[in-house]
């Protein structure tokens, strides 16, 4: 029973996040064989401020780089 977590910023579609879970289970049905119903993918969103990135909080680090 495959379990994939995927975590990302906040602001991805609901269609976005569709299209990962599909590609996601598409991809271990092609290539480790398993039934599409004992896939299990889980989309955690998690605000930039709790997520760091090149020693800074992501948002942070996107402000420095529009700057």
């Amino acid at each position: 029973m495959p379990y994939v977590n995927i975590q990302i910023t906040r602001g991805a579609t609901r269609e976005q996040k569709a299209e990962l879970v599909k590609d996601t289970t598409d991809s271990l049905v092609r290539v480790l064989g398993k039934q599409p119903e004992h896939i299990h993918v889980v989309i955690q969103e998690i605000a930039e401020e709790d997520w760091g990135y090149a020693g800074l909080l992501t948002d942070e680090w996107k402000r420095q780089q529009s700057e």
